[in-house]
C-alpha cells in the first residue's frame, strides 16, 4: 500500500515538474490588477450663472452635444457693443481711403493756385518799369504767391499724412478694423462659452454642478468616462518583470463577468517606477526602521476592443492577469513622444467657435464696405 502512494506521488510531482517546465513558468499572473481609463473633467473657460444641465450621472453624450448652459446676457451685450465697434471701425477706415481721393485734388487745386499766383507776380514785375503798376502791387502779389506756395506744401503734407494711414493695405486688411475684429472674435468665443460641449463620448460621472450656481473658469462640473478606451492597470512583484516586454500576449477574467469570460490584450508597457515610489507619501527607507518589501511595479494592458464593446467594463474593477513570457525577445521599454505621428489624445469641438467667430467678423466687414 505504502508503496501505491509512493508512486501516486511521485508520479504527480513528475507531472506537476512537467507542467511547470513546459506551461507554468512560461506564465506571470497576478490578481492585483484593477481597469483603469480616462476620467475627463469638464470645466468652464469663462465665469457664468449655471441655468440649464442637459446631462445626469450614467448618461451616454457624445462629443460637442451641450452639457451645462450659462447665463448669456452679459456676454450677449459684450458682443453687440464689439460687433457695432467693428462696424464703424470699417466706415472710418473707408473714409481714410476716400480721403485720398479728396487731398489728392486739394493738392492739384493748391499748385493751380500757386502756378496762377505765380504767373501774376511775373507780369507785374515786367509791367513795374513802365509804370503802369506800383510797387506796392508787385509786393502783394509776391505774397499771394508765398501763401499759395504755403498752402500746397500743406496740402502735400495732409495728404502724405493720411497715405501713411493707406499704404499697403485695404480696408478689411487695415490694422485699426484687424483690432476690432480681434474684439468681436474674443466676445464671440466668450459668448459661445457659456454652452459647455462634451469634449468626447463617454458617459457622465461625479456630476457636481446644480442649476443657479455661480461657476468660475477651471471649476470642475462634471465628468466623461469613455468605456471604449480603457486599460488595466496590472501591479506584479519586482520578480515578476525581468521578461515582460512590450507586445506580449495577456489574458484577462474580470470578478465582474467571473471565470467564463476571458479578455485578451497586450503588454503597452510598463511604469517608470514602483507604486510606492510615486505614492503620496513615500516610504522613507534611510529613516533607521526599514522592513523589506516586495515592491511592485504597475504594467499597463491595452484590452480588444471588441470583446471590451461585447463585455463592457467599468473603472476601478478587479481583474485576473496572466502574461505569455514565453516570447521575450522584445524591449521592456515603449517608443518616445517624438515616434508618435499624431497626439495620444485629442478633440475638435472647439474648433467651430473660431470658424463662426471669423464668418460673423467677414459678414459685419462685408456688410460696411
Amino acid at each position: 500500500m505504502m508503496a501505491r502512494v509512493t508512486v501516486v506521488l511521485l508520479l504527480l510531482l513528475v507531472g506537476y515538474g512537467l507542467w511547470w517546465l513546459f506551461f507554468l513558468r512560461h506564465y506571470e499572473s497576478t490578481d492585483d490588477a484593477y481597469v483603469a481609463g480616462n476620467v475627463v473633467q469638464v470645466t468652464p473657460q469663462v465665469a457664468g450663472t449655471v441655468v440649464a444641465i442637459n446631462a445626469d450621472d450614467t448618461e451616454l453624450v457624445q462629443a460637442g452635444s451641450a452639457l451645462v448652459e450659462l447665463d448669456r446676457s452679459d456676454a450677449k451685450v459684450a458682443l453687440d457693443q464689439a460687433e457695432a465697434q467693428l462696424a464703424q471701425t470699417v466706415r472710418e477706415v473707408r473714409t481714410l481711403f476716400v480721403n485720398n481721393g479728396t487731398l489728392g485734388a486739394n493738392v492739384a487745386l493748391r499748385a493751380a493756385e500757386v502756378e496762377r499766383a505765380r504767373a501774376d507776380l511775373a507780369r507785374r514785375q515786367e509791367l513795374l518799369g513802365s509804370g503802369a503798376v506800383s510797387k506796392e502791387d508787385v509786393e502783394h502779389a509776391r505774397s499771394a504767391l508765398q501763401n499759395a506756395t504755403s498752402a500746397l506744401e500743406a496740402s502735400r503734407e495732409q495728404l502724405a499724412s493720411n497715405r501713411v494711414l493707406t499704404d499697403r493695405t485695404t480696408v478689411s486688411k487695415h490694422p485699426n478694423v484687424q483690432r476690432a475684429a480681434g474684439l468681436v472674435q474674443a466676445a464671440y468665443l466668450a459668448y459661445a462659452r457659456t454652452s459647455l460641449p462634451a469634449p468626447i463620448t463617454g458617459y457622465v460621472a461625479r456630476r457636481s454642478v446644480q442649476v443657479g450656481q455661480r461657476v468660475a473658469p477651471g471649476m470642475p462640473l462634471l465628468s466623461i468616462v469613455p468605456l471604449n478606451a480603457l486599460w488595466v492597470d496590472a501591479n506584479f512583484k519586482e520578480v515578476q518583470v525581468a521578461h515582460m516586454r512590450v507586445g506580449q500576449p495577456v489574458t484577462l477574467q474580470s470578478d465582474v463577468y467571473g471565470s467564463d469570460v476571458v479578455y485578451h490584450g497586450k503588454v503597452a508597457g510598463m511604469a517608470a517606477g514602483t507604486g510606492s515610489a510615486f505614492a503620496l507619501l513615500p516610504a522613507q527607507n534611510a529613516s533607521g526602521n526599514w522592513i523589506k518589501v516586495v515592491q511592485r511595479v504597475p504594467v499597463r494592458i491595452t484590452l480588444d476592443p471588441k470583446e471590451l464593446q461585447a463585455r463592457p467594463l467599468r473603472i476601478g474593477v478587479s481583474m485576473q492577469v496572466k502574461v505569455d513570457i514565453a516570447h521575450d525577445e522584445g524591449t521592456s521599454l515603449t517608443a518616445g513622444a517624438a515616434a508618435r505621428t499624431e497626439p495620444a489624445y485629442q478633440t475638435a469641438v472647439f474648433d467651430t467657435s473660431g470658424k463662426e467667430a471669423e464668418a460673423l467678423i467677414a459678414g459685419i466687414i462685408s456688410a460696411n464696405l
